[in-house]
């Protein structure tokens, strides 16, 4: 027997701390977002545009890829559950109970309002460190496992989804229509609050899916992300050349970290082009992006594929959108980082190597 609580956590893979919950199974909830939500909507977006072709075999085609997002998106509580059940290592058994325990967090307390992924996230990282404590300690562990994992897991729901989904409504309904209200202002402080987000070991598109950020607050924050990642791909183009470009502009620029940590000022560039992009993507282009999508930036091109598909529902996308896209997304943060980060070398604030990657 352990000598102590500590032994038996270390034994059951049970790490309590910050980083286990808010960077690895805020990794794992953005895992399952992606996985289910943002494919399922990138699927419904691609039907839409495949069936006016009209041609039978195009049409069949999109009934099938319509259906698929439709599915996709409404089992992003049980991919999420997976997502943050494998983060925090669970055993199988644990895993598929998390799925549920997912399915019926997302759900509960349904309409008019839902706790989303941050109900999810919650209700799931409880039950599974549960199911983990319990996992294999009986002779009847097939019917232990399962009951202490869904039972726990269902009980947090019950007792926290209501209100977490009243708050996150509202929290999202505040954000969304300050922006209309003041889209200059917040148009600074969404892009440059989110994109920075991004770049820490932190979750940005769970964080945009809980809240429920739409609109040109999601723009705001699509915006923020891609000035981060376009950005340090630019800034750091002497450093890292093309490889830098591609692992940063379209895969990460959390990469930087630990760079950031050592010379803390290469962060300057890229946050003061998202301060400057924010506000041309709310008060110039009006660019709309919802959830999951708005804090991918420009990660696979998630982002923008999202903005054209909210902009397409909505009616609102025309040449000055496209134009808005391109501005916002790529071009402006590229330059605007470049600028900076050159002006800074020369002042001798960034010295050559600051930004290079780890191989």
């Amino acid at each position: 027997m352990e000598k102590n609580i500590k032994d038996f956590l270390k034994r059951k893979e049970i790490n309590i701390s910050a980083k286990t919950y808010f960077v690895d199974a805020m990794g794992g909830m953005a895992q399952g977002l992606f996985a289910s939500l943002l494919v399922g909507t990138i699927l419904s977006t691609i039907a839409k545009y495949i069936g006016l072709i009209g041609i039978p075999f195009f049409e069949t085609l999109a009934h099938f890829l319509s259906e698929a997002g439709k599915m996709s998106s409404s089992i992003s509580g049980a991919a999420i559950g997976v997502g943050v059940a494998a983060a925090l290592k669970a055993p199988m058994l644990v895993m598929a109970c998390a799925a549920a325990v997912g399915y019926f967090a997302n759900a509960y307390p349904g309409s008019p309002y839902a706790a989303g992924p941050l109900g999810v996230f919650i209700a799931v990282i409880v039950a599974v460190e549960f199911g983990k404590a319990v996992s294999k300690e009986t002779k009847v562990d097939i019917l232990v496992t399962p009951l202490v994992t869904l039972g726990t897991g269902y009980l947090i729901a019950y007792l926290t989804c209501p209100a977490i989904a009243v708050a996150m409504f509202y929290l999202g309904n505040f954000i969304n229509a300050a922006t209309l209200l003041h889209p200059f202002l917040m148009g600074i402080v969404i892009s440059v609050v989110v994109g920075i987000i991004l770049t820490l070991p932190i979750s940005s598109a769970a964080i945009c899916a809980s809240i429920g950020i739409a609109g040109i607050a999601g723009g705001a924050a699509l915006a923020g992300c891609c000035a981060q990642m376009v950005g340090f791909a630019a800034a750091s183009f002497k450093d890292n050349g093309w490889s830098g470009v591609v692992s940063q502009g379209i895969g990460t620029s959390m990469l930087q970290m630990p760079n950031i940590v050592r010379h803390p000022q290469i962060w300057i560039p890229a946050t003061l082009a998202s301060a400057i992009t924010g506000p041309l993507a709310t008060v110039v282009f009006n660019l709309e992006c919802s959830k999951v999508s708005a804090g991918m930036g420009t990660c696979g091109l998630v982002g923008p594929i999202g903005c054209f598909s909210d902009m397409s529902a909505s009616g609102t996308l025309d040449a000055k959108a496209w134009i808005g896209m391109l501005l916002v997304c790529i071009v402006a943060p590229a330059v605007l980082s470049w600028l900076f980060a050159t002006v800074m070398r020369k002042l001798g604030f960034i010295k050559d190597g600051d930004m290079k990657l780890d191989k």
